[in-house]
């Protein structure tokens, strides 16, 4: 098996209402690939190698024999965001709050990495970080 070739990331994403979702996200500046839309479930575009499945709960359900995570006392993951600038990271942070999620972490500073987060509508932990390489420790020889 080789393991050094760039795969593509599909996360599957149970939500309660398909379009209450897709205006959150569209939102926050994701677009959709209507080829692997339908009414009960849609792909949300993060990258060319990065997808989020986000499928209504009764549609989720026919890919698990497990019940769904009751996000509001569990957390089933937490899903990072990659930003250009720690501007960036605020940006996307607070326009999730103002389209209606809420404070997942308050921000953190590491000097290297920064990084804060938000709970979508569905209580799903996103996490949203910028890193500057050149400020990243090196380790002492």
């Amino acid at each position: 098996m080789t393991t050094n070739r760039s795969r593509k990331l599909f996360v599957n994403l149970p939500i309660k209402n398909l379009k209450r979702s897709v205006e959150f996200f569209t939102k926050l500046g994701f677009s959709f690939n209507p080829q692997f839309s339908d009414d009960k479930s849609t792909c949300m575009v993060l990258s060319e190698d990065g997808y989020v499945m986000l499928l209504e709960e009764d549609r989720f359900k026919d890919f698990t024999k497990k019940r769904i995570c009751d996000t509001s006392t569990s957390i089933e993951g937490i899903f990072t965001l990659s930003a250009s600038s720690r501007a960036e990271v605020d940006e996307l942070v607070k326009t999730a709050i103002a389209a209606g999620g809420s404070h997942a972490q308050d921000p953190l500073d590491h000097g290297f990495m920064y990084n804060w987060s938000f709970y979508d509508l569905d209580g799903h932990h996103w996490e949203v970080f910028y890193m500057d390489p050149s400020a990243i420790p090196q380790p002492q020889q």
